[in-house]
């Protein structure tokens, strides 16, 4: 099955790398050939690792990466089964991409994305195929990860969802079907926590340092919730929050004051060197 991806970040490289992993040809589009030449070398170097471990065959790297193909005009969809879109976190972009991908895929193209908050009816309604519109929502690092949150629309179809439930699985994912409403079930869940644990923060509840050590050895979580905050970025957290707020106007997920002032300085966590903890 030939797949379109469209983000050639973090994300995007991951989705890609999975499903050429899988066998299927990839279509990996970025606006920006830089961007998509260190994709490429990164994906190559995820691979690398997974042959070194003994989680691919040998040869299985090649094989991949031949499977991937880098680039940078829309028309790369017009012959793809299923476009998974991986683009910034903006409904306002993530919306007039999918108009645009709705004239150019063949009427048969499931689009997915994989957005962590933005609602799956607000994309599916800017095209004529709502019915083929879903979240694909995966975990990052995607080739570890097993979760995939499967996110049904308003409009979506039984028949879209079979599909892409069936098509999880045969990546070797773990796929759960969840409704659309704001930040799903995964971040509907996890951002009140991170935000409740930078109020800790932010009122000398604790240090960073502290809080996370009483999450993880109290709690079991691999990995604190201001460590996990940084690794996904302030500003995406942020972005989260602010829908969730909007979404469901409740004031317990006012986003915390000094999660907006770190993210208004550019203290990004691990991509932009300091969050709640210095790179």
């Amino acid at each position: 099955m030939k797949v379109a991806v469209l983000g050639a970040g973090t994300m995007g490289n991951g989705i890609a790398q999975v499903f050429a992993q899988n066998g299927h040809h990839v279509v990996l589009r970025d606006l920006d050939g830089a961007i998509l030449e260190r994709a490429i070398a990164g994906i190559a170097k995820s691979l690398a690792k997974l042959e070194e471990k003994g989680k691919l065959q040998p040869g299985a790297k090649d094989e991949a990466l031949g499977r991937i193909n880098p680039e940078t005009e829309l028309d790369a969809v017009r012959d793809a089964a299923l476009v998974v879109e991986a683009i910034v976190e903006n409904a306002d972009v993530k919306r007039s991409l999918f108009k645009q991908l709705d004239a150019l895929a063949p009427e048969a193209t499931i689009l997915a994305s994989n957005t962590s908050s933005i609602s799956i009816t607000k994309l599916g309604a800017a095209t004529t195929r709502p019915g083929k519109v879903i979240g694909m929502h995966f975990m990052n690092p995607v080739p570890l990860m097993q979760l995939v949150e499967v996110i049904r629309g308003q409009a979506t179809s039984d028949e879209t969802t079979k599909a892409v439930m069936e098509l999880a699985r045969a990546l070797g994912k773990t796929p759960v079907e969840v409704n659309d409403y704001p930040g799903f079930v995964s971040n509907r869940v996890l951002m009140p926590m991170i935000n409740e644990a930078i109020y800790c923060v932010y009122e000398g509840v604790a240090t960073p340092q502290a809080i996370d050590e009483v999450m993880r050895l109290g709690m079991n979580h691999p990995m604190g919730p201001l460590t996990l905050a940084d690794f996904i970025g302030l500003d995406v957290c942020l972005a989260i929050l602010n829908v969730l707020h909007d979404g469901l106007g409740d004031p317990k997920y006012r986003p915390c004051p000094l999660l907006k002032r770190m993210v208004d300085a550019g203290w990004l966590g691990r991509k932009g060197g300091r969050g709640f903890y210095s790179y």
